[in-house]
């Protein structure tokens, strides 16, 4: 994928995403912004995936582009600094200590199985109430195939892991990642 963004645009995302984690946990608030870049003003969807020595500590985004994405990717980090589930709410203390990555999405797209691309594809499943995504890299960074691929975006949706075979919905998306 063509790289839709500047590296300064990358690192005033990064920093926008820092300060916003960082104030607030430590301060209880979001700070107030205006990115230099006019780009960044512009709708965007976006993950925030937040690492402290290497493992998860917190992973909340939006699919779709419903603000301007550096408010996005502010409200990103304070929700994966604070409201991910998976993960107690990050202490004060540990905010130095956590590595920030910014995916950028594309818009969604309905795809069939046999045209997914690991390593290129996001996706999102959907069936009944129930839902679950993975980014492109988690399948890179885990080693798997198409099948595994497709078998554990429907266990993140806390369905059976072939029911992306039985009618599910399926959406991919591509996603620019960059961090710190």
């Amino acid at each position: 994928m063509p790289s839709y963004l500047s590296k300064e645009e990358c690192d005033e995302l990064l920093a926008i995403a820092r300060r916003a984690a960082a104030a607030y946990v430590k301060e209880g608030r979001m700070p107030e912004e205006t990115p230099v870049s006019p780009r960044l003003s512009a709708p965007g969807a976006a993950f925030v995936t937040l690492t402290q020595e290497g493992r998860l500590r917190g992973c909340i985004g939006y699919t779709e582009a419903l603000a301007p994405l550096y408010r996005t990717v502010q409200e990103c980090a304070v929700a994966a600094a604070t409201e991910d589930p998976r993960f107690p709410p990050l202490a004060p203390a540990e905010v130095d200590s956590v590595r920030v990555e910014i995916s950028v999405l594309t818009p969604l797209v309905k795809i069939r199985p046999e045209d997914i691309r690991v390593g290129v594809h996001g996706l999102l499943i959907r069936k009944g109430g129930r839902r679950g995504l993975l980014l492109p890299q988690v399948a890179t960074e885990y080693g798997w195939d198409r099948q595994a691929f497709l078998s554990q975006v429907c266990r993140k949706a806390g369905l059976p892991s072939d029911e992306w075979m039985r009618g599910a919905e399926l959406y991919s998306f591509t996603a620019e990642v960059f961090g710190e």
